[in-house]
């Protein structure tokens, strides 16, 4: 990057870069993609675009593979093009029209990446409130099988959670990815809801109609605003046996003021509000307040103590507040999510999970 890109560059991209560069690598964008796409970003207009055109890189490279039978390598091309779509769009929320091209090419590589990669994946639908709610379901082996609910953040959706469902897969924990309310394909007709249990009872009687998944064996996680949903959905519903939060507020209108920009604007348009300050007032729905007491199923907590976005304080309150066993992961090193330090929780959360599920050692 040029000294002259440099000193023009938007804010909002200089907030996106230094707020989120270790998730994107850590969830799947190359380094170097990285790098070469936002040096050449001065604008945050021109970020969606960006992403898109090196997305489209990607899928190109899968596409041709699969026309010569290198169905594998075409699979993981697709998802690396739909973690860049992804990225494209992900708070990319004053211009709908830009972002829903870019969330429908990151759904249409993914979708068809799912039967090529190891193991495949299944697209399902799940009845929620007289509409739908999409998921995708990956199973480690045929046959019956524990499975844990993956609840995306305020910004992510269930194709970016693919790097993170690899360490539960090896343990033999079938994962399904949730796109819930005001997140990926719901947010545009369900609004972000504080009362994510609603959601998460829906998604267990669908498990439960299901021959091939343990519905005595249900774990939940989430990643930032999902490290609030998973928490909220095992207060209240007591099907789930476990449940693993990274970096989820304990109370979101707390840390309003201090959120970048971006995220309070994404806050905004997912909560389907029509200023800020409506979005503010909304914001206190999300609370753990009354419900982190109802918890007892057994808890693992991860946060880094260096996050600028959820303070640590936050995950110390939720493990100080629950019923139940917990288990409170700080990465003293670590940011949000941890993502500048994944090889100091994400395994570590698969291990702990096949132990509660009563899983062998692998």
């Amino acid at each position: 990057m040029s000294v002259q890109t440099a000193a023009r560059r938007d804010a909002r991209v200089a907030s996106a870069i230094d707020h989120w560069a270790p998730r994107f690598v850590s969830n799947g964008v190359q380094l170097a993609d990285f790098e070469e796409v936002t040096a050449g970003i001065s604008r945050w207009e021109d970020w969606c675009a960006a992403w898109c055109a090196r997305a489209g890189v990607h899928e190109a490279l899968g596409r041709e593979a699969l026309a010569q039978g290198w169905r594998l390598t075409a699979g993981e091309h697709l998802v690396r093009a739909a973690m860049y779509y992804h990225f494209a769009k992900f708070v990319f929320v004053q211009d709908p029209a830009q972002m829903r091209a870019a969330h429908k090419k990151a759904v249409e590589c993914y979708t068809d990446a799912l039967p090529l990669i190891r193991p495949p994946g299944e697209r399902v639908a799940i009845p929620f409130d007289g509409k739908t709610l999409y998921a995708v379901l990956r199973r480690p082996a045929p046959g019956r099988c524990p499975v844990l609910v993956m609840a995306p953040g305020l910004d992510s959706t269930k194709e970016e959670i693919h790097a993170y469902e690899e360490p539960f897969l090896a343990r033999s924990i079938a994962v399904l990815a949730l796109d819930g309310p005001g997140q990926g394909e719901a947010e545009y007709e369900i609004p972000i809801a504080g009362d994510y249990e609603k959601a998460a009872h829906a998604v267990l009687d669908w498990i439960g109609t299901r021959l091939d998944l343990d519905a005595s064996r249900v774990g939940i996680w989430g990643v930032s605003l999902g490290g609030y949903y998973a928490p909220r959905a095992a207060a209240y519903e007591k099907r789930i046996r476990a449940c693993i939060a990274l970096s989820g507020p304990f109370e979101w209108a707390e840390i309003w003021d201090a959120l970048p920009e971006l995220t309070r604007d994404t806050f905004r348009a997912r909560s389907h509000c029509r200023t800020e300050a409506e979005a503010r007032q909304y914001a206190s729905r999300l609370s753990m307040k009354d419900a982190a007491g109802r918890i007892t199923c057994p808890l693992l907590i991860v946060a880094g103590r260096q996050d600028r976005l959820v303070p640590a304080e936050h995950a110390e309150r939720l493990a100080k507040r629950v019923s139940g066993p917990v288990e409170l992961l700080m990465v003293e090193d670590g940011g949000h999510n941890a993502n500048n330090r994944p090889y100091r929780y994400r395994s570590r959360s698969a291990d702990w999970l096949a132990a509660q599920f009563g899983l062998p050692k692998v």
